[in-house]
């Protein structure tokens, strides 16, 4: 993908805020436009996006990757991303990008597809969706499986009810606590794994969330007979250059930034079972 400072990857151009919607009570999408024109991007990459006087954070994408558009999900947890959830349309930031791997979303093609989300990580997984319904007939089932803490911190409700229509997709939605008038499931998001929403000797999943829930959630999928091969997880440490030079994310011989955030299960698995890698 062509970076927005083609000399100097490390100077971010400039966007401005083109709309913004708010999700939850601390999660806004905004949609940007950059000055340097349309970009595009492939599902699963990040910008990096600069607040000045405050930092900058790496923010994947979260729109439909074959659209006009720039669009992040930001939860605001930090002084970068409190900054940039309190923008306002026409207000300026700095964006560097795109980076990093894609969601290989080709080897689906022909096979069940197993979608498992955490919280904020539904966001940087919701461009395969859009990919896959825009060409709906070459894949085979497909099943989102996300968890949320409680169902006011559910993403994207209009959009989770639309491809809840396609008859041959199974949306599974279940929350950590809820009170009395919650009608779905109560539980951790590995609940919602069945033998009945795929063949696991034929099917590719996507996993995006904690990391904690992303173990589990491997875990689940390969009891269910799924091999590591066919699983990929994005794994989101700690990115602050975004091409490997200051050496904050590097996860053993690998640098996140660069080499990632999208990986194959089988390539990490025996680095993640590392303590205090």
């Amino acid at each position: 993908m062509a970076q927005i400072a083609e000399k100097d990857p490390m100077t971010p151009g400039v966007a401005r805020v083109a709309r913004r919607q708010q999700e939850t009570h601390d999660v806004w999408t905004l949609e940007l436009e950059s000055e340097d024109g349309a970009i595009g991007f492939e599902p699963g990459q990040f910008n990096m996006l600069y607040m000045l006087g405050v930092g900058e954070v790496p923010i994947s994408m979260s729109g439909d990757p074959d659209k006009p558009g720039l669009i992040h999900t930001v939860r605001g947890v930090g002084a970068v991303s409190d900054a940039l959830t309190a923008l306002e349309p026409g207000d300026q930031l700095g964006l560097r990008g795109p980076f990093g791997t894609s969601w290989p979303v080709d080897e689906a093609t022909g096979k069940d597809v197993v979608i498992m989300a955490g919280g904020i990580g539904l966001a940087p997984l919701r461009p395969i969706l859009y990919r896959i319904f825009a060409d709906r007939e070459k894949f085979g089932r497909v099943s989102l499986l996300y968890g949320t803490r409680s169902p006011g911190d559910i993403l994207y409700g209009g959009e989770l009810d639309l491809w809840a229509r396609d008859q041959t997709t199974h949306i599974g939605v279940t929350v950590d606590h809820a009170a009395a008038d919650w009608r779905g499931p109560v539980g951790v998001v590995t609940t919602l794994v069945a033998p009945d929403l795929f063949d696991p000797a034929s099917a590719v999943a996507f996993i995006c969330g904690p990391e904690v829930m992303m173990r589990f959630s491997v875990n689940a999928l390969m009891d269910a007979g799924m091999p590591a091969s066919a699983i990929h997880i994005s794994m989101e440490r700690n990115m602050k250059c975004a091409i490997g030079h200051c050496g904050h994310c590097q996860f053993n011989r690998t640098f996140v930034c660069k080499d990632g955030p999208v990986f194959r299960y089988a390539d990490l698995r025996d680095i993640l079972s590392v303590r205090e890698i």
